[in-house]
């Protein structure tokens, strides 16, 4: 953190996200999590998972840094390698 911010609450002001951009980072750092543990629980290298989906090895670990999302068809790939899926489920309030 920089000499600006002394403390994460400072740092987070100066972000000055909107509550739908909160979101999508919460979401995509959920998702990134959840397709890693699947990965480690499957007992799977990114090379394994690569070979399984005919996904560049690359690009699966640029998705798990959280550098680049996936598109929709390769997000569904990888978590069928895994045996998992996606669902859509209403917001807890």
């Amino acid at each position: 953190m920089s000499e600006k911010f002394k403390t994460w609450e400072k740092f987070d002001e100066e972000l000055d996200l909107t509550p739908e951009e909160e979101a999508r980072i919460n979401f995509e750092t959920k998702l990134l999590k959840a397709t890693i543990e699947a990965r480690k629980k499957a007992n799977m290298t990114q090379e394994d998972l690569s070979r399984k989906t005919g996904i560049k090895q690359s690009a699966i670990a640029r998705f798990e840094s959280g550098r680049q999302l996936p598109n929709t068809d390769t997000l569904f790939k990888i978590l069928e390698a895994l045996g998992c899926t996606l669902e859509i489920v209403p917001l807890k309030k």
